[in-house]
């Protein structure tokens, strides 16, 4: 697979699917404004790239879920200004995503300047990657590359489908140290290797608890997938989140980690799911009158010192209902116990939205080895899964 570096870009118009699905807010004045621009900036180097080699950069990017049609809360236009206060460059602010009217403006750009289409989800046949959306995208570049990770996983008419029909084309910058930095852990991990796994569901995570168990030396549960194991270990759960159709999965998954599978061995217990509901620490058992909303003091300690120990560690998923202030303490000790592990010399990725909105939360983004910008896209790449959107580049 070519890298950008390979490609000869002066005077070529280059197509980037970036990913631009950042947080909106509303100003004083009720403008929206970019609330996070991590994103945006993850893709500055390849954008300052290509326009430094003389290129013209045609960016592309969905955000949120508007219904394929045209919605002014999903526009693009907001971000077009913040990249531009970014850039120090103006930003040039396509009507559409395709069309007449777009192929005549991408024909006029100028080498060194930025063109911003429209948010791609207003077209109906993104998602369904339909070849027509693909060519009237293919005809507006001379170049294809794609540096939006977080929809690699995706075989939309941006990210794949548009790729099959340009003769040149790379990963950006991103993309591609999203793809090294996680083959590390797929191909050879530095041991001890400790998997930190956390989320709702058992079903949404049984691929990767269950590649994860072919390397890692030790996997830690949080979350309320927690419960279900500890369920299916006949442990009283209270009224926790439990998935009843998956105990049996649970069950497995136990018996082939071989007791490499960490539970919790206490919770921060309440008997609502609100953030004022008083609280309390419970060992072992839940009662039955209660659920468990964030791992305990002492699964904190447990966690904690396992994770010390890790040449390797990677985090998926908060540990507890980390948006609730009163259930945030299991999550954040988490974080801190990962970057003390990077300062150790440890290697260390975290990813998936939750985690990474804990991390950054806490101001400790920048504390780690790796942040990924695609939870999902990790997940089925670690989990060994082709990514349409990196195969396509191929």
């Amino acid at each position: 697979m070519p890298t950008l570096n390979d490609l000869h870009l002066a005077g070529k118009r280059v197509l980037v699917r970036v990913d631009f699905n950042v947080p909106l807010s509303t100003n004083d004045a009720g403008e929206q404004i970019v609330a996070d621009d991590t994103r945006i900036r993850a893709a500055l180097p390849t954008i300052s790239h290509i326009l430094q080699a003389g290129g013209m950069a045609i960016l592309v990017s969905h955000l949120g879920r508007p219904k394929g049609i045209f919605d002014e809360a999903y526009s693009m236009r907001p971000v077009g200004q913040h990249l531009a206060l970014l850039t120090g460059s103006p930003v040039i602010m396509a009507p559409a995503v395709v069309g007449a009217d777009v192929l005549e403006i991408a024909k006029s750009v100028a080498p060194g300047e930025i063109l911003l289409l429209e948010n791609v989800r207003f077209e109906p046949g993104e998602t369904k990657n339909e070849p027509a959306l693909a060519a009237a995208l293919a005809e507006l570049a001379d170049v294809y590359v794609n540096d939006a990770f977080g929809t690699a996983h995706r075989a939309h008419a941006s990210t794949t489908g548009v790729a099959h029909l340009m003769a040149e084309k790379a990963p950006g910058f991103l993309m591609q140290k999203e793809l090294d930095t996680l083959a590390t852990i797929v191909n050879a991990p530095e041991h001890p290797f400790v998997a930190i796994v956390g989320g709702a569901k058992v079903s949404d995570k049984i691929g990767i608890i269950s590649k994860l168990l072919e390397s890692a030396d030790h996997l830690l549960i949080g979350g309320a997938m927690a419960y279900t194991f500890l369920k299916a270990q006949g442990i009283e759960t209270g009224t926790s989140l439990t998935e009843d159709d998956r105990l049996d999965l649970a069950r497995d998954l136990l018996k082939q980690a071989d007791g490499r599978i960490h539970l919790p061995v206490d919770h921060v217990c309440a008997k609502e799911f609100s953030n004022d509901s008083p609280s309390e620490v419970c060992s072992g058992s839940i009662p039955a009158d209660q659920m468990g909303l964030d791992i305990g003091p002492k699964t904190v300690t447990m966690y904690g010192e396992l994770i010390s120990r890790a040449k390797t560690v990677i985090w998926n998923g908060p540990m507890g209902v980390f948006e609730m202030s009163s259930f945030a303490t299991g999550t954040k000790a988490i974080a801190d116990a990962v970057v003390s592990a990077t300062d150790n010399g440890a290697f260390t990725i975290v990813g998936g939205g939750d985690s990474v909105a804990a991390l950054t939360g806490a101001g400790l983004a920048d504390r780690v080895t790796h942040v990924s910008t695609g939870g999902g896209a990790m997940l089925e790449l670690l989990e060994g899964k082709e990514l349409p959107g990196v195969a396509a580049l191929a």
